[in-house]
């Protein structure tokens, strides 16, 4: 078994409050400039990253915000809500400019292509939908699964698309063909959280039971990242070019791990804001900005908490405190 890297604890930097509701969904801007947050408020507010100042509320849902995502190559913003709108914003006046209609019912994920003109979008009509971003047209609708599309990822080379459903299943799809040629049913429960490595040719999927890693592009199974100890549901992961896996819990963990050896080297607890419930610990949504460098988190406290690593800390303060295990003989919950 290889030894984990040692990679610094995480802490907190800053929380910025100015939501009503919970926040759903985050997403970074290409120049790393500024992010947006979706929230059960039915507002979308981009923040400036550097200052964690409110830049502009876009309003225009009329139920809770439940994806969001800024183009590479575009202008453009989409995001999509459970009032089963998916709308594009035109940055440059801040406006919708486009509705992509088609979902039956609300609609929780959206990605966009890297290299092709296209948005994904998945909903609890359990259909995943490539829609034509300029033309507003529905390319294919992708179905298969069984319950809710809960999460989205979209790569360049195949898969192409990889979806996560509440149905416990993950399918790899053929964009081209426009049907899965692969579907993954090694979860027991729903997959609401999926995450793609930055520059390896992996991707790792989040349910309730356990963390796993997937090689693409057949989808075969590689390990067990984490058995979750104490059964809570992952609502989100997220990966940086560092190796530093982390995954968001409804019970307001967030677990830090070495993506390699999947080592929990950091655990932190999310603390409410004051007036706050103690039951609104919880995380819905993370994500590292471009450097990876620091990780934004969307809370139930109507918070969004900014993380960083901690630069006092040394292998010296904070050692690898790990044994091999063989093979096989790991615990198994």
């Amino acid at each position: 078994m290889p030894r984990p890297q040692w990679h610094a604890p995480w802490k907190l930097m800053r929380v910025i409050s100015g939501h009503l509701g919970w926040v759903r969904c985050v997403a970074f801007e290409p120049d790393n400039q500024w992010f947006v947050t979706g929230a059960g408020d039915r507002t979308l507010k981009l923040w400036d990253l550097a200052s964690g100042e409110l830049k502009i509320t876009l309003t225009g849902h009329i139920s809770p915000v439940r994806g969001v995502v800024v183009s590479d190559r575009h202008p453009y913003m989409f995001s999509v809500g459970e009032d089963k709108l998916v709308k594009c914003w035109d940055l440059e006046c801040n406006k919708v400019i486009r509705h992509y209609h088609g979902h039956l019912s609300g609609v929780y994920c959206c990605s966009l292509h890297p290299t092709l003109d296209v948005l994904c979008t998945g909903g609890r009509d359990s259909s995943v939908r490539v829609w034509d971003i300029r033309t507003k047209n529905q390319i294919f609708c992708l179905s298969g699964h069984k319950d809710t599309v809960a999460s989205l990822l979209t790569q360049g080379v195949d898969p192409q698309i990889i979806s996560g459903s509440h149905d416990s299943t993950v399918k790899l799809w053929d964009l081209a063909a426009g049907k899965a040629y692969a579907t993954l049913t090694h979860h027991k429960k729903g997959v609401r959280a999926l995450a793609l490595h930055p520059n390896k040719y992996l991707f790792a999927s989040g349910s309730a039971d356990n963390l796993k890693q997937w090689k693409c592009p057949e989808g075969v199974f590689m390990k067990n990242v984490d058995q979750t100890p104490y059964r809570a549901v992952v609502n989100c992961m997220a990966v940086n070019h560092d190796d530093v896996m982390v995954a968001g819990y409804d019970n307001g963990s967030i677990r830090f791990m070495d993506w390699k050896t999947g080592y929990n080297f950091h655990t932190e607890q999310t603390r409410v804001q004051p007036g706050s419930l103690e039951a609104e610990a919880g995380i819905f949504d993370c994500c590292f900005d471009k450097t990876g460098t620091r990780l934004i988190t969307c809370e139930a406290d109507k918070t969004i908490k900014v993380w960083k690593e901690d630069e006092n800390a040394t292998p010296e303060t904070h050692p690898i405190e790990w044994k091999a295990v063989a093979p096989g003989t790991e615990k198994r919950w």
